[in-house]
C-alpha cells in the first residue's frame, strides 16, 4: 500500500531574484509578450489593462507590488493570467519556472505578526532543493489593490436638477 502525501500542484516564477508560487489550478494561461493599455489614476502596481479574447484583464506588476527591487527590470516580461472566481487578473513577473506538487506538510505558514502591506499576499513557504519558494494567494494580491482605489469621480460644477 502506497501512502500518499497530500499536496497541492503549484505554478512557479521569479520576480526579481526571488521565487513564487500559486495554486496552478487557478492559472488560466502565460502569456510572453502583450500590449498594455496605461490606466490613469491606478495604484503603482497596476502596470496597465490586457485585452485578452474579449477580456480586459487588469495586469499587476508584482516587483511593484511585493516591493521589490525594480531597478533591473527585464526586458522580456510575461503575463500569469490568473482566475479569481468570475474574474481574470494578470500577475507581471520575471519568468515561468515549473509546475510541481508541493507537499502540505512541508509548507512553513507565515505568522500573522510578521505580515506587512508589501507581505500580507505570502501565505508560507517551501524551501526546495535549489531555493525557497514563496506561496502567494493571488486574492490577496487583488484585494489589497482594490483597497487602493482613488475616490470615484466626482463631478464638478452646476447640477441641473438631476
Amino acid at each position: 500500500m502506497v501512502s500518499r502525501v497530500p499536496s497541492f500542484e503549484a505554478c512557479s516564477f521569479r520576480a526579481g531574484a526571488h521565487c513564487f508560487a500559486v495554486d496552478s489550478g487557478c492559472v488560466a494561461e502565460v502569456l510572453h509578450s502583450a500590449t498594455l493599455t496605461p490606466v490613469p489614476l491606478a495604484p503603482e502596481a497596476v502596470a496597465g489593462l490586457l485585452h485578452l479574447r474579449g477580456r480586459i484583464v487588469p495586469v499587476i506588476d508584482l516587483r511593484r507590488r511585493l516591493s521589490l527591487d525594480s531597478t533591473e527590470q527585464e526586458a522580456s516580461q510575461t503575463n500569469l493570467v490568473v482566475r479569481l472566481g468570475d474574474d481574470w487578473y494578470s500577475l507581471l513577473v520575471d519568468e515561468v519556472l515549473d509546475v510541481q506538487a508541493i507537499p502540505l506538510e512541508r509548507i512553513e505558514r507565515t505568522t500573522t505578526g510578521a505580515v506587512s502591506a508589501t507581505t500580507d499576499a505570502v501565505t508560507g513557504v517551501y524551501v526546495a532543493e535549489t531555493r525557497l519558494i514563496h506561496i502567494l494567494d493571488p486574492e490577496r494580491l487583488v484585494q489589497s489593490l482594490l483597497k487602493q482605489r482613488t475616490t470615484p469621480f466626482v463631478r464638478h460644477g452646476v447640477s441641473h436638477g438631476g
